[in-house]
């Protein structure tokens, strides 16, 4: 990546325990590209994602994945984050109002200064609602 002139821009979702690029609860900022092991939650979720009637399917969903790690991610000139739907709220309001920490990955992005956040109403509708400013 680094060769190539690195990433100008990079667009993430938000998994719903706050994991982006497969980089799950636990990971590090310093992390960089590797092998991870998924989240039952994210492995539940890629089967009702991977199914035509958003029902959970009988197959089996990879246990790991390669992540580009948060660093990586954090090294990218702009990012930009989507959520959409209820079920994402309140992993945006941990990623976006919680202090930056290992057990939400994605709340790594506040540490960068060109972050765009797009977000239906859905998905925004727990922000706030910690006390803290949103």
């Amino acid at each position: 990546i680094r060769a190539a002139g690195g990433i100008d821009w990079q667009l993430l979702g938000i998994g719903r325990n706050a994991h982006i690029a497969f980089n799950e609860p636990g990971s590090a900022a310093s992390s960089r590209t590797r092998l991870v092991d998924l989240a039952a939650t994210t492995r539940r979720a890629a089967r009702v994602a991977s199914s035509r009637t958003g029902a959970e399917t009988a197959d089996e969903p990879p246990e790991c994945a390669i992540s580009m790690g948060i660093a990586t991610i954090l090294a990218a000139r702009r990012i930009v984050l989507l959520a959409v739907g209820t079920a994402k709220s309140a992993a945006v309001r941990a990623a976006l109002e919680d202090a930056p920490s290992p057990s939400v990955p994605a709340s790594w992005l506040q540490r960068h200064a060109n972050v765009r956040v797009v977000l239906d109403s859905d998905a925004a509708a727990e922000l706030g609602t910690s006390g803290a400013a949103s």
